[in-house]
């Protein structure tokens, strides 16, 4: 059975869904007629396999609890995946599945951390871990990257360091490859990084949902750098990103210490959501088992788009500049050389280039004067989008 679902030029209508990234602009503070390309979900029809396995649980037509058990498949094809794209062996006895990579963020701060205390991430950082972070009522630290303004991010170790010593920190979320900024880390990066939690006792929640969509260089798993790093490392990982399904819901939570993966199922378990849903379990498996072709096809349209929106960008819209993606499918522009102010950029891109990208600050303050991009999109909607940033700058000049 050959894919089906390959052609990424073709604009499927999203309005009327119950669509988050489209139907929900005015209850959001938006335009009704923005053009939406913010939350990192594509619009891209997922693999035909994905459709055919969904359409095989609608005609059995009944709709019970379900969980996963060992040898149905699941882990083997999840693992199966593993090795073949990251060169990582992953065991079942590591393995859970949560209903997102956020869902499973909330437990870690739960079960690691009392009320009160300090929890580090890296800002501009995905803005959900601030918000886990304090509707949990923990104290958010943070170890700002720095931008040489040149477009290269990269962390201050010793800042780190003091920040954790300082805030008797005791968890660490890190974002493996960065959203937004779109670093791969390297190797050293993360050794050095894991070597300082392990000296401070800091447990590391290490999010690598964006680890399938790398450009640059080689993604790491972040517990696999030495191997006594399993000791204190939560691994999330998901199909939902790769395979444009998280309205279904489920991901692959790896923690491999007894004691860690103990603390981790009491609030797992507190929270009533410890059995799948059906239709994220089917998605997922047939994903993993046969969504290869989708999948390598998906990237190099995705790259292209980086690619595309890149030289554009240096052609025809000065003072904007494109931080180089070395991961994810979510570009981030760097709007500071227009010298526009923070506020203003934000009403130029919304209320006149009537666009909802996601701006900056909502990563932080490290994050004002940028904004980000989901590119996996077509290309015809990505070129409108730049065209109309192109128009509106053009006009503020």
């Amino acid at each position: 059975m050959a894919e089906r679902n390959l052609d990424f030029d073709l604009i499927v209508e999203r309005r009327g869904t119950k669509s988050l990234k489209y139907d929900f602009a005015t209850r959001r503070g938006y335009p009704e007629d923005v053009l939406p390309l913010w939350v990192a979900d594509m619009d891209f029809k997922t693999s035909s396999y994905i459709e055919d396995a969904l359409k095989e649980i609608v005609s059995h037509n009944i709709y019970g609890y379900t969980n996963i058990r060992e040898g149905d498949g699941f882990f083997e094809a999840v693992a199966g995946w593993m090795r073949k794209h990251h060169e990582w062996e992953v065991r079942q006895d590591w393995h859970f599945v949560t209903p997102g990579v956020c869902f499973a963020i909330a437990c870690a701060i739960k079960a690691y951390t009392d009320i009160g205390d300090s929890v580090i991430i890296q800002q501009p950082v995905y803005y959900p871990f601030r918000n886990l972070i304090i509707h949990n009522q923990r104290k958010i630290v943070s170890n700002d990257l720095v931008y040489d303004g040149e477009g290269h991010y990269s962390i201050d170790f010793d800042d780190f360091e003091k920040k954790i010593a300082d805030n008797n920190v005791k968890l660490f979320i890190l974002c493996n490859p960065h959203n937004p900024v779109g670093r791969v880390w390297t190797k050293d990066e993360l050794l050095r990084l894991g070597e300082i939690c392990k000296k401070h006792n800091v447990i590391v929640f290490s999010d690598e949902i964006h680890f399938d969509f790398i450009w640059k260089g080689n993604h790491t798993i972040f517990q696999e750098v030495k191997p006594d790093f399993r000791k204190f490392t939560v691994t999330a990982t998901a199909p939902t990103k790769t395979f444009n399904i998280a309205g279904l819901q489920q991901s692959n939570i790896f923690i491999p210490d007894t004691e860690l993966k103990n603390k981790f199922i009491l609030e797992y378990y507190s929270t009533g959501m410890d059995e799948p849903n059906i239709f994220g379990l089917a998605a997922a498996q047939a994903a993993y088992r046969n969504g290869d072709e989708w999948y390598e096809a998906a990237k190099r349209y995705i790259k292209n788009n980086i690619d595309f929106a890149d030289e554009f960008i240096r052609k025809n819209i000065p003072g904007v500049r494109l931080v180089p993606t070395e991961g994810t499918y979510l570009i981030w522009l760097d709007f500071n050389g227009t010298k526009i102010p923070h506020k203003e950029l934000d009403n130029l891109i919304v209320n006149k280039a009537k666009l909802w990208l996601d701006s900056g600050k909502i990563f932080g303050k490290t994050g004002d004067g940028f904004q980000r991009i989901n590119v996996a999109c077509p290309r015809s909607i990505l070129e409108e989008a730049l065209k109309r940033i192109q128009l509106v700058l053009k006009c503020e000049r």
